[in-house]
C-alpha cells in the first residue's frame, strides 16, 4: 500500500473523513455511555475525582443497610416496650379488683371496750363530773360546781339572821338587814343590806359571789340547781355559821365526785401491720382526744378504725388494710384494772373461704400476665438483636467507622422490671398487699416509660443519621456526575454535525477522485 501515490486533494479529503470519523464515534460513544468522561484517557483528573466519590458513596451505602437494620431493631424493641405496658396496665387491673373484693375475713381483728358511761361519738370520755362534795358547812370543788338547793329563795328573816357571815376564798360575805344596797371594801369584801322583812333572791347571793372570785363566767340557776364558777383553777370553798349553807340548800354528808370515766386516761396500741403504734391521751385539752372523729384520726396511721354503739361500747378493729393481721398490744392507763379496756387481747381474723377463694384466683391471673411480660421481652427482637433483652446495637455511620452509636440493651422482663410471681394464700390477702403490688406496678410503669424515652431518643438520632447518609450519598453521586457526565443536548447535536461534515467529506472525496478519473479517459 506505500507504493500506492494519493494526490494530495484526495489524501486532505480522507484524513479529513477519518478525523471526522472519530469525532463522531466519540460522541456516539458519550451519547452511548451518557459520560463524557468513560476512562481515564478522556479527563485524568475529573475520572479519578469523580471515581474517589462513587467509592464513598457506594461504602456509605453499604453503611446504609446497617443504619436501616439499626432503625428496625430500635423499632422492634419500641413495639415491645409498648406492649409490656398494655401487660402492666392488665396487672394493675387485677391488683385493683383485689381492693375492690370483700376483706377475705369475717371478723377481722377487733376489740371492744367495756361500756362507758355516757359516751357517745361526740364525747368519748363518759358521763360530766357529779355534785361537789359537801361537809358539814363547807363546799369545795376544783372549776365549777353544781349544787343541787331545796329551794331557789333565800328568806333572810328565817334564814339568815343579822349579822351571819358567809366564807368565800377568804372573803366575807354580810347579810346586813340595816342596809339597802349592796358594797364591797377594798378587801373585796361584800356586804349585802336587805330591810326588816325582805326576800334575797338566790341569784343576788351568786352575783355576789362572783364578785368575789372574780370570775368572767357568772354562776347561775340551771336545772334546779346552782352553778357556782370559780374563774380560776384553785379550789372554791363556801363555809358559813348558822343556817347559811342550809338556806342554799346543802346538808351534811358526801356526794362522791368522779370524772368521766376516760378523762386523763392513755391508750397505747402496738404496731399494726406495718402502722405507726398508737399513744393517745383522752380529754379535751389540746391535742388529746375527746371524740370518734378525733380517735379514728389517732388510729389511721396503725391501719385501725373505731366505732361506738348506742350502750357506750367502743370497738376497735383493723382497717381492709389490714384485715390479715391481728391488732397490736393494748396497754396505758385506760387498760389498767377497772378500766374499760382493761384485759383486753385481740384475736387473729378469721378466714372468709369464698372471699380468699376470690382473691386466689386474681393471683393466678396476675401471674399469668407476668408470663405474658416474659414471652413478650424475650420476643422484641430483630435480625438477632433484643435491646429489651440485654442487647447491644452498634451502628457505624461513616466510612472510617469513627462516627459510631452504640445503644445498651436492658432486661425488661418481669425481674428486670423487680416484679415476682405471688404466691396463693400469702399474697393479695388485703388491701395492704395489694397496694405494695400496686406500688411495684407503677415502678415498673415508670421504667418502662423512661426506656420508651430513651429508644425514642436513640431512633431519633439513627433516623436522622440515616436521613444524612441517604443525603450525602446524593451529594457524592452528583459531584461525581458533574464530573463525568455528558451533555446529551450538546453531544447530539455534536453528532448531527458530524454527520453532516462526515457527508460532504465524502463528496469532497468523490470529487477528488473524479479528476484522477478523467486523466484515465485520455489513456484508454
Amino acid at each position: 500500500m506505500s507504493n500506492i501515490v494519493l494526490s494530495a486533494s484526495v489524501r486532505q479529503n480522507l484524513l479529513s473523513l477519518q478525523s471526522t470519523a472519530d469525532l463522531l464515534a466519540t460522541t456516539q460513544q458519550r451519547l452511548a455511555s451518557g459520560k463524557k468522561v468513560n476512562t481515564a484517557l478522556d479527563n485524568p483528573t475529573n475520572f479519578f475525582t469523580a471515581q474517589g466519590l462513587d467509592n464513598r458513596a457506594g461504602d456509605i451505602s453499604n453503611l446504609l443497610d446497617g443504619i436501616n437494620n439499626g432503625v428496625q431493631v430500635l423499632q422492634a424493641a419500641n413495639t415491645g416496650i409498648t406492649s409490656l405496658q398494655k401487660l402492666v396496665d392488665s396487672a394493675k387491673s387485677i391488683a385493683s379488683q383485689v381492693l375492690q373484693s370483700p376483706t377475705g375475713y369475717s371478723p377481722k381483728s377487733n376489740v371492744t371496750a367495756a361500756a362507758i358511761t355516757g359516751a357517745t361519738a361526740n364525747n368519748l370520755l363518759g358521763s360530766a363530773y357529779t355534785n361537789a362534795t359537801v361537809t358539814g358547812t363547807t363546799v369545795t370543788d376544783s372549776g365549777s360546781a353544781n349544787i343541787t338547793p331545796t329551794t331557789q329563795l333565800l328568806n333572810l328573816n328565817t334564814a339568815v339572821v343579822n349579822g351571819s357571815v358567809l366564807t368565800v376564798d377568804g372573803h366575807t360575805i354580810t347579810f346586813s338587814n340595816a342596809q339597802t344596797t349592796s358594797t364591797t371594801d377594798s378587801f373585796g369584801n361584800v356586804t349585802i343590806g336587805i330591810g326588816t322583812g325582805s326576800t334575797l333572791t338566790v341569784q343576788s347571793v351568786l352575783s355576789a359571789i362572783d364578785s368575789i372570785t372574780g370570775t368572767a363566767t357568772p354562776s347561775t340557776v340551771s336545772g334546779g340547781q346552782l352553778v357556782l364558777s370559780t374563774g380560776t383553777n384553785q379550789d372554791l370553798a363556801i363555809s358559813g355559821s348558822g343556817n347559811v349553807l342550809t338556806a342554799l340548800g346543802l346538808a351534811s354528808g358526801t356526794t362522791a365526785r368522779v370524772p368521766p370515766p376516760l378523762s386523763g386516761k392513755t391508750l397505747t396500741i402496738g404496731p399494726t401491720g406495718g402502722g405507726t403504734a398508737t399513744s393517745i391521751t383522752f380529754g379535751a385539752g389540746t391535742g388529746q382526744v375527746s371524740t370518734l372523729n378525733q380517735l379514728n384520726a389517732a388510729l389511721a396511721s396503725n391501719n385501725l378504725q373505731a366505732t361506738i354503739d348506742p350502750t357506750g361500747h367502743l370497738n376497735i378493729v383493723t382497717s381492709n388494710d389490714a384485715a390479715s393481721l391481728t391488732i397490736g398490744a393494748i396497754g396505758g392507763t385506760a387498760a389498767a384494772s377497772g378500766q374499760p379496756f382493761y384485759g383486753l387481747i385481740a384475736q387473729p381474723p378469721v378466714v372468709d373461704a369464698n372471699s380468699q377463694a376470690t382473691r386466689a384466683n386474681l393471683v393466678a391471673q396476675y401471674n399469668n400476665v407476668l408470663a405474658q411480660i416474659n414471652t413478650t421481652a424475650q420476643d422484641s427482637s430483630f435480625n438477632g438483636v433484643n435491646l429489651l433483652n440485654g442487647d447491644t446495637l452498634k451502628l457505624v455511620f461513616n466510612e472510617t467507622g469513627r462516627s459510631t452509636l452504640t445503644i445498651q440493651g436492658v432486661t425488661l422482663n418481669d425481674a428486670g422490671l423487680s416484679l415476682a410471681p405471688l404466691n396463693q394464700g400469702v399474697d393479695f390477702l388485703d388491701s395492704n398487699s395489694a397496694n405494695s403490688i400496686l406500688t411495684s406496678l407503677n415502678a415498673a410503669s415508670t421504667t418502662l416509660r423512661s426506656e420508651a424515652s430513651s429508644l425514642g431518643s436513640n431512633l431519633s438520632i439513627v433516623q436522622i443519621r440515616q436521613d444524612f447518609s441517604k443525603n450525602l450519598i446524593n451529594v457524592l453521586q452528583t459531584g461525581s456526575s458533574n464530573l463525568t457526565l455528558a451533555d446529551t443536548n450538546e453531544e447530539a447535536a455534536n453528532s448531527q454535525a458530524l454527520s453532516t461534515r462526515q457527508s460532504i467529506a465524502v463528496s469532497a472525496l468523490s470529487l477528488a477522485n473524479q479528476s484522477q478519473q478523467s486523466v484515465l479517459q485520455l489513456l484508454r
